[in-house]
Formats: structure tokens, sequence, C-alpha cells
């Protein structure tokens, strides 16, 4: 929830307890934990500070590239990255793992067809519609339960 939803949310339990409502009921209909509000009574700021520094085992910039450089390389340019790392590791090579390469395609916004052909379109039939007695013919068969479990007659 964002500063101004946290605020937005502490004005209306205080609204309502201040019209004699009870902070829990409050709480319920704007879907909060009471425990929640009471948190950010005490501290409106959101306390997290998120990751002090980067992981030791990012790809850096080269290794990144070289990622990128491989998957549009021709052999690969109209593949996903589920069957790119297999097949370099069929020939022994490794760069990344297929979460890796997703989260490069990912954040280069290469997940979409990688092929050079359009991707398949479904096409919806035409409808037939009758006019005249005749016209349509159609069929169908229906399952009929037996006595038998696992038996059906067909009609």
């Amino acid at each position: 929830m964002s500063a101004a939803e946290r605020l937005e949310c502490l004005t209306l339990v205080r609204e309502a307890v201040v019209s004699g409502a009870r902070k829990v009921l409050a709480c319920e209909l704007i879907g909060v934990d009471v425990k929640t509000v009471v948190r950010w009574e005490t501290k409106p700021e959101d306390g997290r500070k998120g990751p002090l520094r980067k992981p030791a085992n990012a790809f850096t910039a080269e290794e990144r590239a070289k990622v990128l450089e491989v998957a549009n390389s021709a052999p690969y340019a109209n593949l996903p990255p589920g069957q790119i790392v297999p097949t370099l590791a069929d020939l022994g090579i490794y760069i990344g793992s297929e979460s890796t390469f997703y989260r490069i395609f990912k954040s280069e916004n290469l997940l979409m067809h990688r092929s050079k052909s359009q991707p398949r379109k479904h096409v919806k039939p035409e409808a037939l519609m009758a006019t005249a007695p005749n016209q349509l013919w159609s069929w169908d068969i229906t399952y009929l339960r037996a006595n038998i479990r696992g038996m059906f007659y067909y009609l």
C-alpha cells in the first residue's frame, strides 16, 4: 500500500472511532488488520530499506551481454530460453540457468514470439445458419450411463 493510501485508511479509521465505532469493526470494513493500523499509527513510513548490497553471484554487464549475444545469434534467434539452455548444455556450454535467461530476457523486453514468422492466430470458424429445412445436418454422440459402473450406451 502506498503512503497516501495508508494515510487515507488511518483517517477513515480515526473518523469511525471518533464517531463511536469500534476500531476492530472499522478496520474489518476497510480490509486491514487492527495490528497493521496500530503499526501505521506508530510508524507511518515503511521501515524496510531493501537490499543493502548487490548479490555476489549477480551477472556482470559482460555476462549479460554474452547471454544476449548467444540468444540473438542465428541458431537460437527463434528459440525460447527453455530450448536454448538445454541445446547449449548438449554442446557442453554453460552460460547461465534457464531462469537467468528468462530474467535477462524480461529486463530486455525479449519475452515474445521470437521467430521471424507471425505467431499462430486462432481463427474462429464461421457460424452456420439454416434459413430453410434440410440445409444443415449435424451429428453427436450422447453417453447414457448403464447400470454397470464405467459402462455407457452410445446414442
